[in-house]
């Protein structure tokens, strides 16, 4: 098996900035963990590669789109859920390798009991201090490689920082 590139993104709000797009370039698959915003997000996301996409509290648009999806990437399963803390199984018992959500904004890489929980925070306008992120997960036989990509984006200050 050949390194697989995921792109992972989320609460984009309607806003596909293009530090975002070029973030994602080279991806072999972009998934897209909710809030969504609008469809012409994931019309510009699927002209980068193929996009996984779930519904997110503010995805009133988007009723015919699942609350959370199931990926399986050469022989890696992914569990897709918005609200981490909506998850309602048991993922290491469910057999998943890693567990993708969005929603707090506040991206996040940890381990629990065998399973990666991916957040890659948002993306989408920035939100209270938080930076604007996304991230992007390397699957290979040995190993997932999750990395979060800080984006910069113009005239976009933190809170504190002059």
């Amino acid at each position: 098996m050949t390194a697989k590139i995921i792109g992972i993104i989320s609460d984009t709000h309607g806003l596909l900035r293009p530090e975002a797009k070029a973030a994602l370039e080279g991806c072999d698959a972009i998934v897209h963990a909710g809030d969504i915003g609008k469809p012409q997000v994931l019309d510009e996301l699927r002209a980068i590669a193929p996009v996984t996409a779930i519904r997110g509290n503010i995805d009133k648009w988007a009723l015919s789109m699942p609350d959370t999806e199931v990926l399986v990437i050469d022989g890696r399963c992914l569990y897709v859920i918005h609200d981490v803390n909506e998850l309602d199984l048991d993922p290491q018992a469910a057999g998943f390798d890693a567990v993708i959500s969005g929603h707090s904004h506040k991206p996040g890489i940890r381990y629990g009991d065998g399973v990666l929980y991916l957040n890659p925070g948002s993306a989408g306008p920035r939100r209270f201090s938080l930076p604007v992120a996304l991230a992007r997960l390397t699957l290979t036989r040995e190993a997932l490689q999750p990395r979060i990509i800080e984006l910069t984006v113009p005239g976009a200050r933190r809170r504190g920082h002059g």
